[in-house]
C-alpha cells in the first residue's frame, strides 16, 4: 500500500541490517582518504603505492551497516528527545534535527580485515603501503556510509520527506559520550562494531550518524560549517551538501 507524502516511514523491520554492499575503490577514495583531494597535488611516489594498494583493499573489504527510523518528540534548546524519552544534546546535533519529524540513525563499518593489514604493514617496516592502504579505509568506509544515507534517502522520499544535515557524534557540538545513547538505539554489535571505554568505535573504520527527515528539513549546511577548526582542517568540505554524503573528521 503506498503512504502518502509526510507519513511516518515504516517501522517494520524495526532494525535494517545491510551486508550487499560493493563500494568500488578508486584512486581518489585512497589519497583523498589521506587527505590529498586533488590528486594532481600528490607526488608520483603517493599515487603509485595508492594505485598499488586499490586491488588488496578491496578484497580486505566487508561492509556493513545497521540504521533505524525513530520519531523526533521534541526539540527545546540543544536538546532533541526521541520517542521513549531518549535524548541527544548539543548544538550541532540540535541543528541537525531542527525542524526533523524523524531521524534515521545508522552505523556503518568495513569490518576489521584492513586496519589489521595496515597493522601488519607498519610492524613489517612498509610505511608507506600501510598509509596507502589505511587511506584507502577510510575513504571505503565513506563511501559505505555515503551507500547507506543514499538508502535512507530513497526511502524518505518516497514517503515525502526530505532529509537534512547529517551529524555524527565526536563532531564539534555533538559530545562523542553520547555514541553509547546511539549505540543504544542501534545495536551495532549486530555488525561488529563496538565501544571503548573512550567511546570511540572497533573497527576504527567505522562511522555512525544521525540524519534528520521531516516534509520542511533541507541539507543546506554540512558540520563543517560550524566547526571552530574549519578554516584549518584538511577534511573541511566546501559549500553545500546537496546529499548525505559524508566527510569523515578524524580531528
Amino acid at each position: 500500500m503506498r503512504s502518502e507524502p509526510g507519513e511516518p516511514l515504516p517501522m517494520s523491520p524495526i532494525m535494517s541490517c545491510v551486508t550487499d554492499m560493493q563500494p568500488s575503490l578508486e584512486l581518489v577514495h585512497v589519497l583523498r582518504g589521506q587527505g590529498i583531494d586533488d590528486p594532481d597535488r600528490a607526488s608520483a611516489g603517493v599515487v603509485a603505492v595508492a594505485q598499488q594498494v586499490l586491488g588488496e583493499a578491496q578484497a580486505l573489504l566487508a561492509p556493513a551497516a545497521i540504521y533505524t527510523v525513530l520519531s523526533v518528540h521534541d526539540l527545546h534548546h540543544q536538546t532533541v528527545t526521541l520517542d521513549g524519552g531518549v535524548t541527544f544534546e548539543g548544538p550541532l546535533v540540535a541543528r541537525a534535527l531542527a525542524g526533523a519529524s524523524e531521524v534515521a540513525l545508522a552505523v556503518c563499518t568495513i569490518g576489521p580485515a584492513l586496519e589489521e593489514q595496515v597493522a601488519a604493514l607498519f610492524a613489517a617496516g612498509h610505511t608507506l603501503q600501510a598509509l596507502a592502504l589505511d587511506g584507502a579505509g577510510s575513504g571505503a568506509v565513506g563511501e559505505v556510509s555515503r551507500m547507506v544515507g543514499t538508502r535512507i534517502c530513497d526511502a524518505a522520499s518516497a514517503h515525502g520527506l526530505n532529509v537534512g544535515m547529517r551529524a555524527s557524534p565526536g563532531q564539534e557540538g555533538w559530545s562523542i559520550w553520547q555514541q553509547r545513547t546511539l549505540f543504544g538505539l542501534v545495536p551495532g554489535d549486530e555488525i561488529g562494531v563496538r565501544l571503548t571505554e573512550s567511546c570511540l568505535m572497533l573497527p576504527r573504520k567505522s562511522v555512525s550518524f544521525a540524519l534528520g527527515l521531516g516534509t520542511e528539513m533541507s541539507p543546506d549546511g554540512v558540520p563543517c560549517d560550524f566547526c571552530s577548526k574549519r578554516e584549518r582542517c584538511r577534511w573541511r568540505k566546501e559549500g553545500v551538501q546537496a546529499s548525505p554524503t559524508p566527510r569523515i573528521c578524524y580531528d
